[in-house]
């Protein structure tokens, strides 16, 4: 397949954001409007309506889980939950403990400070957050006159709401700051479709039921990846001046984006074919897999493998990575078993 196609694909079926995918017209402002991940809302409106209650802020929120699954806006939901302003900062955008102490001296009683990336904090970074989240306590190191002296700036209460990918990098001292810790799941087609049809009338391009279950059933699981691909599909509509949606023209653009009825694109198929062809299926070494096929390591650990393990197509043992037989039914391969 030729470089650009190859990208387009990657670009399409990432998982990571990408300009216009975090649109704030397509973010649902309250718990009402969120589509999914109906235990954590039931939870959440708990908690929310007993901090209110008490007139105290949300205790500290970290959501984890796959890139794409709405981690950020569930941040900014619950910022409009409990009334309060929402401050955003990036994890690698924090390199000393001062960058971090600005953002934490300007905050308001009751604001909601959400890091997204949390676990790429720095480690000195981390350790001023400590007392900012158990006491409300901004302590910094001042130098003056050739010695040091500790200061401690006191803080409004405040609402952290970290966000990562990558949960077994936080810290144990940080992960125990947090008193709500909640796993965000891929979605099921039935609730991706339901975000799609939001996002057509937000869009105002309508859409028929059976092309946004079509289109959900190709998104791996993935809310981000499902707006990607309704945008896409309705430029085809624009293009032929179509005034909306139907199945037909949804599998026409999908075929034409070389993305297949189970969400893989070309980088999956590559993954897949070079599993069971070069290695007899497994088990094969993730590093051994991206030398055959070209890709980086961290890419297709971070980016395509969660989708192919969770939807039952490679699965992940001490020895290394194995297709299943669903995998080889799939691409229609003889399924032998393996030798493991």
């Amino acid at each position: 397949m030729s470089e650009k196609r190859k990208k387009e694909s990657e670009r399409l079926l990432s998982s990571e954001k990408e300009p216009g995918d975090e649109e704030i017209s397509l973010r649902p402002r309250f718990l009402k409007e969120y589509v999914g991940q109906d235990e954590l809302k039931k939870n959440l409106t708990v908690f929310i309506k007993a901090a209110l209650k008490r007139r105290e802020p949300l205790d500290h929120v970290l959501l984890y889980g796959p890139p794409g699954l709405g981690k950020t806006t569930l941040a900014y939901v619950i910022a409009n939950e409990m009334g309060a302003n929402l401050k955003s900062i990036s994890g690698p955008a924090v390199e000393k403990s001062g960058d971090l102490a600005v953002v934490l001296s300007e905050l308001e009683p009751g604001d909601v400070l959400f890091i997204d990336e949390i676990h790429r904090l720095p480690r000195t970074v981390e350790e001023v957050l400590y007392g900012a989240m158990e006491d409300f306590v901004l302590q910094i190191i001042v130098n003056r006159d050739g010695a040091s002296k500790a200061v401690k700036i006191p803080l409004p209460p405040f609402t952290l709401v970290g966000a990562t990918t990558r949960s077994g990098d936080i810290s144990s001292p940080l992960r125990a700051r947090f008193g709500i810790q909640s796993k965000i799941d891929f979605y099921p087609p039935k609730d991706l479709a339901k975000i799609i049809t939001r996002t057509s009338r937000v869009l105002e391009m309508p859409i028929d039921e059976r092309a946004a279950m079509t289109i959900a059933e190709r998104s791996r699981g993935t809310p981000r990846i499902a707006n990607r691909l309704f945008r896409r599909v309705r430029d085809f509509a624009s293009y032929e001046e179509k005034e909306r949606i139907d199945l037909s023209l949804a599998l026409r653009s999908l075929d034409a984006l070389h993305i297949d009825e189970l969400g893989l694109d070309e980088v999956d198929i590559h993954y897949l074919t070079a599993l069971i062809e070069r290695f007899h299926g497994g088990p094969a070494g993730l590093e051994s897999i991206a030398s055959a096929i070209g890709e980086e390591i961290s890419n297709l650990e971070d980016v395509y493998e969660p989708y192919l393990v969770m939807s039952g197509l490679v699965n992940r043992t001490p020895r290394g990575r194995v297709a299943t037989e669903k995998a080889y039914k799939h691409l229609r391969y003889t399924y032998q078993g393996t030798l493991f």
